[in-house]
C-alpha cells in the first residue's frame, strides 16, 4: 500500500514544505511506500525528495493520497482523478480581501483557492486540519466528512543551528528589540506592528521595530509600510532584513526582546512557536488561529489599538517577574508541539483513518 503526498509547491525553508518532508520521514517510518509529488519542486530542496505531480501514476483504492491545500491550484481539481483514498490536510487560504489593494494576482489566486476548498467538499476522505480554527472554516464551508486537528510537525533540533554572528554583533547594542517574523503581506498587518511600535518608541526611545520576511510578490504593500514608517518619523528604526538565510532568522529570534504580531489571519503561524523556542514573550492579536496555537500562552490582545499595544509590550519588557511568568507559560505550551508528540498525533490518525476507524 502506498501512502503519497501531494502539494502545489514544495518550497525550501516554508512551513508548509517543511511540514510535508517531515511527514514524509514519518510515514516511511510507520512503513508505507511513500514520496511526495508537486508541480513545483525548489531546486533548492536536495534532489530526490519529490518528484514531479504529472508522474502521480497508477493509484490504486487502498492507497492514501494526502493533499495539502493552501492556496489556489488547477491541481485541486484533479483530486477526482485519482481513484484512492483522500485525506486533505488544511493550512487554510488567506481570503482575497486582504490582496485586492495591492495584488490582482495574488487576489485572483486566493479566490481560485477558496473555489477549490468548495469543490473538495464531497471529494475528501478525511481532513486533518493544523488548528481548530481551520476544522471550523471548513464546518463553515459546508464539511461533512470526519475531520481533525494535527498541528504542523516542526523538527526543534534545526532551531538549535549556531545564529548568524554578524547579526547579532549589529544589533546588540542595549536597544531593545521588537521583532515580527513573517512574510511581508497585508494580512500580517505589519503596519499595526508598526503603528504600535511608534507608541512604544515614546515609552522607550532605545528601541527598534525588526520585520522579518520576504516581500516578493508583495512589492506595493512593503513600499507603503515603508513610506508609512518614513511618515511617522520612524523609518530608521524600522528594519526589514527581506529574504535571508535561515541563521540570520535564527539571529533575529536570539535578539527579540518581544514577537508581536498584529495578523489578521492564520492557519497555524509556526513563527508563534518558533518565539515559544527561544524563550522570546509573544504579545499577539486575537484573531484567526493564534489563540489555538498560544494556547494559553503568551499575551493575547482583544484589540489592535496601537497605544494599548505599547503599554503592554513596555509592561512585559519592564516587569521581569511578568516576563518570567510569560515564558514559562510559553515552555508548557511549546510541549504540546513536540516533535514526538505531534509525530505520535498523525501516526494514530493516520493509522486509524487506514483501519477504517472514524475519528471520535
Amino acid at each position: 500500500m502506498r501512502v503519497v503526498q501531494l502539494l502545489p509547491t514544495l518550497s525550501f525553508g516554508d512551513a508548509i514544505g517543511n511540514d510535508t518532508i517531515a511527514l514524509k520521514g514519518v510515514i516511511s517510518e510507520m512503513g508505507y511506500t511513500t514520496d511526495i509529488y508537486a508541480e513545483n519542486i525548489d531546486k533548492r530542496l536536495p534532489e530526490g525528495v519529490a518528484q514531479k505531480a504529472d508522474k502521480l501514476r497508477d493509484l490504486k483504492k487502498d492507497d492514501v493520497l494526502i493533499y495539502h491545500k493552501s492556496t489556489g491550484t488547477d491541481l485541486t481539481f484533479k483530486i477526482d482523478n485519482y481513484k484512492c483514498r483522500r485525506i486533505m490536510v488544511y493550512h487554510n487560504i488567506t481570503p482575497p480581501e486582504f490582496f485586492r489593494p495591492y495584488s490582482t494576482a495574488a487576489t485572483q489566486l486566493t479566490e481560485h483557492g477558496y473555489k477549490g476548498v468548495e469543490y473538495l467538499r464531497d471529494k475528501i476522505d478525511y481532513v486533518l486540519a493544523v488548528s481548530a480554527y481551520n476544522r471550523s472554516e471548513l464546518v463553515k464551508m459546508g464539511y461533512t466528512c470526519p475531520m481533525d486537528i494535527r498541528p504542523i510537525l516542526i523538527k526543534f533540533d534545526d532551531y538549535r543551528q549556531t545564529p548568524d554572528e554578524a547579526t547579532i554583533k549589529k544589533y546588540s547594542d542595549g536597544r531593545k528589540n521588537l521583532v515580527f517574523v513573517g512574510r511581508i503581506a497585508p494580512n500580517k498587518k505589519q503596519e499595526n506592528v508598526i503603528r504600535a511600535f511608534y507608541c512604544y518608541k515614546k515609552l522607550n526611545p532605545e528601541s527598534r521595530l525588526i520585520l522579518v520576511g520576504s516581500s516578493t510578490g508583495m512589492e506595493n504593500y512593503y513600499e507603503r509600510l515603508k513610506k508609512y514608517a518614513n511618515a511617522l518619523g520612524i523609518g530608521d528604526d524600522v528594519i526589514f532584513p527581506g529574504h535571508i538565510k535561515f541563521s540570520e532568522i535564527l539571529a533575529y529570534y536570539r535578539l527579540a526582546d518581544a514577537f508581536v504580531c498584529m495578523s489578521e489571519h492564520e492557519g497555524f503561524c509556526v513563527p508563534l512557536v518558533e518565539a515559544m523556542f527561544f524563550d522570546v514573550p509573544v504579545i499577539a492579536y486575537d484573531t484567526s488561529a493564534i489563540s489555538d496555537t498560544l494556547g494559553g500562552s503568551g499575551v493575547l490582545l482583544d484589540n489592535n489599538d496601537p497605544v494599548f499595544a505599547a503599554a503592554v509590550i513596555d509592561r512585559v519588557l519592564t516587569d521581569e517577574k511578568l516576563r518570567e511568568s510569560i515564558i514559562e507559560g510559553q515552555r508548557r505550551r511549546l510541549e504540546d508541539f513536540s516533535y514526538e508528540r505531534i509525530k505520535a498525533t498523525f501516526e494514530k490518525e493516520l493509522t486509524d483513518f487506514i483501519n477504517g476507524k472514524k475519528p471520535e
